[in-house]
């Protein structure tokens, strides 16, 4: 668990990060979960979009991805995810305060 500083400070390394996906319409499948997965790995910190026409909300995808991904929710700003996970592949790129 991380906390509201840490959250805030995550929040601020993510908002020069591109958005690496989308979800559309077609929800959250295995195969989307598995490269979630692979780019949180890879990177620590990812930022995802929602369209509009997926028929959940942005909270609601974030809070079905932290749980299936074990990752952080750091934020939900309009309908980008951001999300983090600690690597265990690699030697930690992201210090937290």
């Amino acid at each position: 668990m991380i906390t509201s500083k840490q959250r805030a400070y995550l929040r601020s390394l993510a908002h020069d990060l591109p958005t690496i996906m989308q979800i559309g319409k077609g929800g959250l499948g295995d195969n989307m979960l598995k490269t979630f997965s692979d780019a949180l790995d890879a990177r620590e910190l990812i930022k995802l979009g929602v369209l509009d026409n997926c028929e959940y909300t942005p909270r609601d995808i974030a809070d079905a991805l932290g749980e299936a991904l074990g990752a952080e929710v750091c934020g939900v700003i309009g309908r980008k995810i951001i999300l983090y996970r600690r690597s265990e592949k690699k030697k930690n790129r992201i210090e937290l305060p």
